[in-house]
């Protein structure tokens, strides 16, 4: 899968045999934004319009834009978990955000 980046938004890029055109939309937002091109720079083009736009739409509706996830996540372990996650990463030389961030990057 293809990624682009745009105003803190990013995108995954498709391509479709059938229509013959590049396909994206903007990812970790609930709001649904789309956008094409026959061409990488149509595309971008495309996909900084549609940004610009749903920016643009959002201000003038007087709402906030959706933002992309943080990057934070919080979770809750019972105690004994917690301890056998705390060991398993100092025995690997890690923090456990980042002995976590390796398992989930690993199982998807």
């Amino acid at each position: 899968m293809n990624i682009m980046s745009y105003k803190g938004y990013s995108a995954r890029i498709n391509y479709s045999d059938e229509d013959g055109l590049f396909v994206g939309h903007v990812a970790g937002i609930k709001d649904v934004i789309g956008f094409h091109g026959q061409s990488v720079q149509e595309l971008r083009a495309a996909f900084e319009e549609a940004v610009d736009d749903y920016l643009d739409v959002c201000k003038r509706l007087g709402r906030e834009p959706q933002k992309t996830y943080s990057g934070k996540l919080s979770l809750r372990l019972e105690p004994e978990l917690h301890a056998s996650v705390a060991s398993q990463a100092e025995l690997a030389h890690k923090s456990i955000n980042q002995w976590v961030s390796d398992l989930l990057r690993q199982a998807l």
